[in-house]
């Protein structure tokens, strides 16, 4: 008789669940035949793939489809052609690049219309699929998900910070800072932009800065900087690998540091954080502005918001009315001398729009 090197029954014998392999053709009893491979359990049912496959050893076009019923299927549709990215990755499966492949195939492709397609997603195979649509139908348990919501949170915000702070927060200040300026934009909990500008600053050349130099010039520039109950810095994604960047890189790290210890007033006092740091590639995965590894201007989304700002009734940034043309013509006179502006607008929104969603409830 054939045996199955692949397959396995349990049995309960003495007392304890046993493995027993079980013969191709099967002669036990019927009734023993169909308790095999059960056992008590108080998790929520999940569907057990069932692989079958085909003469050419891969799974049939609905083998997919067929492990779950019709309203299984629409609710599992559903997230996957609505959720967000930062949604999407809730699930621990989809975290990292599967959650953005999901998106970019919806942009290009549209809607799911069945749960094979999601097989045509890059870095998802049948087996991870199947996962993925049983973990969408039988969410983890609350003590999990309060893990996955720090891991959201701490995936983007350094140092960890408590969520009773973040529901708190009324204004923040987004610092992004260069070779040779420093900007920053105060947004309140309604993204209205309070204050939004710049400053020139040192000129980095071969030469070394002493500290005192540092200090005088991030000293006064945070002299202009409005007050705020949390203040947003920009992490760098160089590498110290690269040699040749060493000395960019030494100087972003000095300024980050001072920019710290300076902002940091009341640290001493309630060992509180009041300046947190956010990495410069997550925003741009946000506003979709990577090319790759590589971050894209964001004037062209800045001007975008400018606009918006004015035609739309509920737009997605608010500028003053009395702002907006200073804003627009700064803009255009000086597009390609102020990318830290617009990086330290981009931050901000993307700081509110990845911790409280759209509205003003904490979404994490």
């Amino acid at each position: 008789m054939a045996w199955r090197t692949n397959l396995a029954c349990l049995i309960k014998a003495g007392g304890r669940w046993r493995w027993l392999p079980v013969p191709e053709r099967s002669s036990l009893p019927p009734a023993l035949n169909n308790s095999c491979c059960r056992r008590k359990s108080t998790a929520p049912e999940k569907m057990v793939a069932s692989v079958v496959f085909d003469t050419d050893g891969k799974e049939p076009g609905d083998a997919l489809d067929k492990l779950f019923s019709p309203e299984q299927q629409a609710s599992i549709l559903h997230v996957l052609n609505t959720a967000s990215n930062q949604e999407l990755e809730a699930f621990r499966l989809l975290r990292g690049r599967k959650s953005v492949n999901i998106v970019e195939h919806r942009k290009k492709f549209g809607p799911f219309q069945s749960l094979e397609n999601l097989i045509d997603v890059p870095l998802i195979q049948y087996k991870t699929a199947v996962q993925v649509c049983n973990s969408i139908l039988c969410p983890e348990s609350g003590r999990k998900r309060t893990s996955q919501e720090k891991w959201l949170l701490g995936k983007f915000i350094k140092p960890a910070v408590q969520r009773e702070r973040l529901k708190a927060v009324n204004s923040i200040v987004s610092i992004v800072f260069g070779t040779r300026r420093i900007a920053w934009a105060h947004l309140d909990r309604k993204l209205t932009v309070l204050d939004w500008q710049q400053a020139e600053c040192w000129k980095l050349t071969n030469k070394t800065y002493p500290s005192s130099v540092y200090l005088e010039e991030i000293s006064s520039v945070i002299s202009k900087i409005p007050e705020a109950d949390l203040y947003i810095l920009e992490k760098s994604g160089l590498s110290i690998q690269n040699t040749t960047l060493f000395p960019i890189l030494l100087h972003f790290l000095i300024t980050e540091a001072m920019l710290y210890a300076l902002l940091n007033k009341t640290f001493a006092e309630d060992g509180q954080h009041r300046v947190l740091s956010m990495n410069r590639n997550a925003v741009g995965k946000h506003f979709d502005l990577m090319i790759g590894d590589t971050r894209t201007s964001g004037r062209e989304l800045v001007k975008q918001l400018l606009s918006e700002s004015v035609l739309k009734k509920e737009p997605r940034v608010f500028f003053p009315p009395d702002r907006v043309v200073r804003y627009r013509q700064k803009i255009l006179k000086a597009s390609h001398h102020i990318e830290e502006l617009y990086d330290s607008l981009l931050q901000a929104v993307a700081f509110y729009e990845l911790v409280f969603g759209r509205g003003s409830e904490l979404k994490c």
